[in-house]
This record gives C-alpha cells, sequence and structure tokens, in this order.
C-alpha cells in the first residue's frame, strides 16, 4: 500500500468523500506556493495535486491556463516542483502528486524524472496526456520509483476502456465529469450522474474519485454519490487568484482565506468564494 492508496482507503473506511485539491507550482508566485499547500492541508485536503506549468496545457480551462502562465512569467522550471513537494513534505505526511503534461517529462528524462519526484516525496503521477496504451515505458519507471500512476476516463469512455484504465491504474481512476476543459460547468447533471454510476460499477481494483466543474461543497457532495471522492482545481484558483490581486490583504489574510475555502469545499461551513468556475 501507498501513502496515498492508505489515505484514500481510510476515508472510504470513515464513509467521508476524500477531496483532492490542485494548484499550480510558481502560482500566485514561487514563495507563496507552499505557503498555499499548506493553508489547503490545514484545510482539509486528503491529497494534494501540484501542477507542473506548461506553454500548452491541453485538458485546462482559463482559470489554470492563467495560474501556468502567471507561473512561468516567475521562470519556473521543472525542478522547482521536486523543490516545492521536498518542502512541503518537510512539515507534512499528505499525498502529493504531479500533474502536468508527457512534452516537458520527455524532455528531461522519464526515468530522472520518476527518480527525482520519489526523492521529493512525491506519491503519484497524473499525465492527461498520456493515454493507457501508451504508457509502458513511464509505467516502468513509475513502478520503479515507487509512483502511483492515475489515468482518466470521460463520459464518452466505452466500458471496456473504463475497465481497462482500472487494470492499469495503481493509484486511483480520475473520472472526468464532463466532455470538455478544467473549469467547464457541470450541465446536464442526471447524465453525469449515469455516467458516474456506470463507471462505479466497472471500476473494481482503484478507488474512483470525479473532477472538473466542482466548485462547491455541493457539487462535491453531489458528485460524490457514486464515487469515493473529489477534486477541485479551477475554483481554488481563482480564489488564490483573487486573493493576491487584491492588494488590501496581507499574506496572512490571504492563507487564512485559502485555508476557509478548503474547509468549506469538504464540510460545507462556510460560503466558497469565486462561485463561477467557468470564467
Amino acid at each position: 500500500m501507498s501513502r496515498l492508496s492508505d489515505t484514500l482507503a481510510a476515508c472510504r473506511a470513515q464513509g467521508t468523500p476524500a477531496m483532492g485539491l490542485f494548484t499550480t507550482n510558481g502560482f500566485p508566485h514561487p514563495d507563496a506556493t507552499v505557503p498555499v499547500l499548506h493553508a489547503i492541508d490545514d484545510g482539509g485536503a486528503d491529497f494534494i495535486e501540484l501542477g507542473m506549468p506548461f506553454s500548452d496545457p491541453l485538458a485546462e480551462g482559463l482559470p489554470i491556463q492563467r495560474s501556468s502562465a502567471r507561473a512561468l512569467s516567475h521562470g519556473v522550471k521543472m525542478d522547482d516542483a521536486f523543490d516545492t513537494a521536498a518542502s512541503f513534505r518537510k512539515g507534512s505526511d499528505t499525498p502529493v502528486l504531479l500533474m502536468g503534461y508527457i512534452n516537458p517529462v520527455l524532455q528531461y528524462g522519464i526515468e530522472r524524472f520518476c527518480t527525482k519526484a520519489a526523492n521529493a516525496g512525491v506519491d503519484g503521477l497524473i499525465l492527461p496526456d498520456v493515454p493507457p496504451e501508451e504508457a509502458t515505458l513511464l509505467t516502468e519507471h513509475a513502478q520503479a520509483a515507487g509512483l502511483d500512476l492515475v489515468f482518466l476516463i470521460a463520459p464518452n469512455s466505452s466500458d471496456a476502456r473504463i475497465q481497462r484504465v482500472d487494470e492499469l491504474a495503481t493509484g486511483f481512476v480520475y473520472a472526468v465529469s464532463v466532455t470538455g476543459l478544467t473549469g467547464s460547468r457541470l450541465d446536464g447533471r442526471g447524465a453525469v450522474q449515469s455516467y458516474l454510476k456506470r463507471a462505479r460499477g466497472l471500476v473494481t481494483q482503484n478507488p474512483l474519485l470525479v473532477g472538473f466543474g466542482i466548485a462547491t461543497h455541493e457539487d462535491a457532495q453531489e458528485l460524490s454519490q457514486h464515487t469515493d471522492g473529489f477534486i477541485v482545481g479551477s475554483a481554488l484558483i481563482k480564489e488564490i487568484e483573487a486573493c493576491w490581486d487584491d492588494d488590501t490583504l496581507s499574506d496572512a489574510d490571504r492563507y487564512a482565506r485559502i485555508r476557509q475555502f478548503a474547509h468549506a469545499l469538504k464540510h460545507g461551513d462556510a460560503v466558497a468564494a469565486g462561485s463561477n468556475p467557468a470564467e
């Protein structure tokens, strides 16, 4: 069992949906990323996805595109993600997954990338543009380094493909809620629920988590009816962006607000700011 598997199993045993939160490394600026990670950790994140900024993030909507551009404008590189993970790991055992795209990883070197990620305390990888059928080399090096691999399914995935993804994934199966980009609106919720119910019956070897378009506690609870948890990215990115664009806030106020936002997503006991994830 890995740290990620143990965490998801504990959430399931407690009967509570696991909450994964995504933010981009180097956003809103490099010095703030680790404190932001600790804020969302303190707010109740069960695991964290740390995005590796990339100039062409194929699956991302505007909020995460903006966060990548902002990070890249600060000169953030691949090695900085390892440094961020290692710094966060000194103060927390919460699982961390690196999320990004295959081109920078290929350029860096897959074996070198996996080794450095594991040495930094990273627990797993999510590379949305790597189909499982073409992931052999990545799978080999990730397994050797002790990293879990997460693969994605979508509403238009066939039953056979969902089962194949379940066979190849080792961390969890990521159910994209819509056939669109991160931050897309959750239209046609009945159809989304039918898809998740179908996926729940097919994914038997891994936990099933849902992401894309989730902005509130109510969204999270609704979509978690047929899954083991949920992932929020764009709504959190928008909240971070709003906090750092507000010059009237101190850094302490900003981190407190991010912590409260994470807590509200999980527990529903506060109003989550940044209500429109599709902007």
